[in-house]
C-alpha cells in the first residue's frame, strides 16, 4: 500500500541526496522522535540556548537535561572552540539549531561527535536549502528535523530525516503510535485560514488578523517567550519522557503539531512543496543585499561566498525595540526573536547554564530577524529611523 505522505517524502529525499525521508506533522514532533530514538532518559543534551523555547520543551519531555552552549555572537550558531572539554564529556548528543537558516559547524560537529561515540541530531526547521562544507544542512547527523511551515508557508508537516535507512519502519511505527486522529475541524480551520488571513491584511486589518489567529490558539505568546510556569514543569519533570505532561507547552503557536495529516492539508502542503525552489531563490536574493548592508553579518557560512536562502536574516542593530517598532509602522512584522538566552530564561533548576553566556546574551539582544523577500523595505525603514548598526567585535570575547 502506497503511503499517503509517500509524494512529499520522495521530493524531500531528492532534496538531501537520497538520504531516507519520514513525514511529520511538525518538526517539533520530530525532534521529539528523534531523541526517544537516540537518547536515553536522564542524558545531557548540547544545544544552542538562542532557540525557540518550545524546542527547549521538546527536550525536557523527551526525559533529557539541555545543555546550553556558547554562541558565535556574529550569527548565533554554535562555537565548538568554546564549549569546555567539561562540557563535551558525558553528553548524549548535540543537537544543532541552525538558526534562521544559518549553518551551525556540522562538519566540526559531526567530528567531534564521532570522537564521542553520541548522535548528532540537526534542527534544520530555518534551514531548508542551507549548505554547509558543500553538502545540504540535514546530512550530517544520524537524525534530522524539518519544517514545512517556514519557507514553504504550509503552516504545517516536515520530515524526520534519517542516515540509516532500515530505522525507517521503526520510527514510522513510532510516530503513528502518538499521532491523534484527524479532527474534520482542525482540517476546516487549516484549509480556511490563508483566505481569512489574506482578507484581513488586504482590509488593512492585520491587527484583528493576529486577535483571529491568537483565539483559535494558533499564537499565544504575548512577550517573545511563553511563561515557564516553573511549579508546573517542576510536577511534569518526573513524568518524562513523554508528551502528555508538557502537551500546554509544546503545543504553543501549533495545537496540531501532533495531528495526523487529512487529504486536504495534504493536498496544500504538496503543492506549496512544489514551488519551493523559488521561494528559496527569493530568500537568496534578499539575504545577498541585506547581508551586504551596514547592518549586516560578515560571511555567510558557505565555501565560496555563496549566500544561503535564510528563512530569516538577522540584521544586528543597536535599540532593537526601536527598530521593531519602526518596522511596524509601516506593516513589517519581526518575528522569530528569542530573547532572552534559555539559561537566563529557565534556570539552572531546568537546564546546564552555558559556559560562555555573555555573546549568546548580546547576539539575542541585537539579532533583528527580517524576512529577506522584503530587504529594500526594510533598509528603506531602518535607515530612515536613524537605526544605528551594532558591532559584534565589542563583546568580551565573542568575535574571532
Amino acid at each position: 500500500m502506497v503511503s499517503a505522505y509517500a509524494e512529499l517524502e520522495e521530493r524531500m529525499r531528492e532534496r538531501l541526496g537520497g538520504r531516507e525521508c519520514l513525514y511529520v506533522p511538525s518538526c517539533r514532533f520530530g525532534l521529539y522522535l528523534a531523541l526517544r530514538h537516540w537518547c536515553a532518559p536522564g542524558g545531557r543534551v548540547l544545544m544552542s540556548p538562542v532557540n525557540d523555547d518550545v524546542i527547549f520543551f521538546v527536550v525536557l519531555a523527551a526525559g533529557l537535561r539541555p545543555v546550553q552552549a556558547p554562541l558565535d555572537p556574529r550569527d548565533g550558531s554554535i562555537d565548538t572552540a568554546a564549549v569546555p572539554e567539561s562540557v563535551w564529556s558525558g553528553l548524549s548528543a548535540v543537537l544543532t539549531t541552525n538558526l534562521y537558516g544559518n549553518p551551525d559547524p556540522a562538519p566540526e560537529l559531526r567530528e567531534r561527535c564521532d570522537r564521542l561515540g553520541i548522535p548528532l541530531i540537526e534542527d534544520a526547521a530555518h534551514a531548508i536549502g542551507s549548505t554547509v562544507g558543500g553538502r545540504p544542512v540535514g546530512t550530517y547527523g544520524e537524525a534530522s528535523v524539518f519544517s514545512l511551515s517556514k519557507h514553504t508557508a504550509a503552516k504545517t508537516g516536515g520530515f524526520l530525516a534519517l542516515a540509516d535507512p532500515s530505522l525507517r519502519p521503526e520510527l514510522a511505527a513510532a510516530r503513528d503510535a502518538l499521532l491523534h486522529p484527524t479532527r474534520p475541524g482542525a482540517e476546516l480551520a487549516h484549509l480556511v485560514r490563508p483566505y481569512a488571513e489574506a482578507t484581513l491584511r488586504g482590509l488593512r486589518l492585520v491587527g484583528a488578523a493576529r486577535a483571529a489567529v491568537r483565539r483559535l490558539g494558533l499564537e499565544e505568546r504575548e512577550e517573545i517567550r511563553m511563561p515557564l510556569r516553573a511549579d508546573a514543569l517542576r510536577e511534569a519533570l518526573p513524568a518524562a519522557p513523554a508528551l502528555e505532561p508538557f502537551h500546554s507547552w509544546v503545543r504553543v503557536d501549533m495545537h496540531d503539531y501532533r495531528l495526523r495529516p487529512g487529504s486536504g492539508r495534504l493536498r496544500r502542503t504538496t503543492r506549496r512543496f512544489a514551488r519551493l525552489d523559488g521561494v528559496l531563490e527569493a530568500h537568496r536574493a534578499g539575504t545577498v543585499r541585506l547581508r551586504a548592508s551596514e547592518y549586516g553579518t560578515p560571511g555567510d557560512g558557505t565555501p565560496g561566498g555563496e549566500a544561503q536562502p535564510l528563512y530569516r536574516v538577522p540584521l544586528l542593530v543597536e535599540e532593537r525595540d526601536a527598530a521593531v517598532a519602526a518596522l511596524a509602522r509601516h506593516r513589517i512584522t519581526t518575528g522569530y526573536l528569542y530573547d532572552p538566552p534559555l539559561d537566563s530564561y529557565a534556570g539552572e533548576a531546568f537546564t546546564e547554564l552555558s559556559p560562555a553566556p555573555e555573546p549568546a546574551a548580546w547576539f539575542a539582544r541585537h539579532a533583528l530577524p527580517v524576512d529577506p523577500r522584503r530587504a529594500d523595505e526594510v533598509l528603506a525603514v531602518l535607515r530612515g529611523a536613524g537605526v544605528r548598526p551594532a558591532r559584534p567585535s565589542m563583546v568580551p570575547g565573542g568575535a574571532r
